[in-house]
């Protein structure tokens, strides 16, 4: 089962494949120039193979990265197999001691080189506390300095990563909106000739002119007026018919049992009805009193006489 907190990263060329050799999928690592997590295993993997003098190596086959690594699995299980473990320094010796004339030199350091840079080695190097040997048994400690170059180098990776998605989205959310402003353009264009067509038609019904005048006015030929009437035609009665505009109250509805109070309902209005005249709380006037007379007593008011008398 892979580990979670594996990243997707590029795939890397084939180191020194031939071209008969069988391609099997691996594991794509994005290196870069990323600084080294685990030294000691690089520095293995790219040691000259050194041969005792007066002695000759028979020629080994050049296995490409996943054949050695299907082979490594077969022989030694325990430490290939699952997830990846810190290797035990000078690993290579132990391989080629336990199982001679198997793999070539050349064959491990292109193993070694791409599995202690791919992002699985890196994650368990990050999490483990021990390196192991072939057996998959503890076989020395592993350096803080490994771990925190490991750390290090999966940071790196998840930023890389984030940034290339952002870049991602941001490219799909400008070809939307890229793909919006085309539909809105194509839309408008298509919009405008049919504006156009239907004005074509409107002066064509209105016009006195011969169908050869008409033409010699717009500038066309009649085989090319016609089908643009005729579609035009075919648009005013495809379009859809304008529903009538009703009154519009702003008020709104009257509630149920309120009274109109506007000034053309109609309905009688009395003293104190909702709309009618405002009531006179003041009382009868009295009309029996008079100004006082210079004497200071009021009299009763008779009778009024002719115009400038009393």
């Amino acid at each position: 089962m892979p580990d979670p907190t594996d990243l997707p990263v590029p795939p890397l060329p084939e180191d020194a494949a031939p071209a008969a050799a069988p391609a099997e999928p691996v594991e794509a690592e994005d290196h870069g120039d990323a600084p080294e997590a685990d030294a000691d295993a690089a520095h293995e993997a790219t040691a000259p193979d050194v041969t005792a003098p007066g002695t000759s190596a028979p020629a080994l086959p050049l296995l490409t990265p996943a054949a050695t690594a299907e082979l490594l699995r077969q022989h030694f299980p325990a430490l290939f197999s699952g997830p990846a473990k810190p290797f035990k320094l000078r690993i290579q010796q132990d391989i080629q001691a336990r199982v001679p004339g198997v793999f070539s030199k050349a064959s491990l350091s292109a193993y070694f080189r791409r599995h202690t840079g791919s992002t699985a080695y890196l994650i368990g190097l990050s999490k483990a506390s021990q390196r192991f040997d072939l057996d998959g048994q503890p076989a020395g400690e592993l350096s803080d300095e490994h771990k925190q170059a490991a750390v290090a180098e999966l940071a790196r990776r998840r930023q890389l990563t984030r940034e290339r998605e952002q870049q991602a989205h941001a490219q799909q959310r400008e070809q939307q909106r890229e793909a919006q402003r085309a539909e809105m353009a194509q839309q408008a264009e298509q919009q405008q000739a049919r504006l156009a067509r239907a004005a074509l038609l409107r002066d064509f019904q209105r016009t006195t002119l011969t169908m050869a005048n008409f033409c010699a006015l717009k500038g066309m030929t009649p085989e090319v007026l016609n089908p643009l009437l005729e579609q035009a035609k075919k648009e005013a009665a495809e379009a859809p018919p304008t529903p009538p505009r009703g009154f519009d109250d702003r008020r709104g509805p009257r509630p149920e049992g309120r009274p109109d109070n506007r000034r053309d309902a109609g309905a009688p209005r009395g003293p104190g009805a909702p709309g009618g005249p405002r009531p006179d709380h003041r009382g009868p006037r009295r009309d029996d009193r008079r100004p006082a007379r210079p004497g200071g007593t009021a009299g009763p008011r008779g009778p009024r006489g002719p115009a400038g008398q009393s």
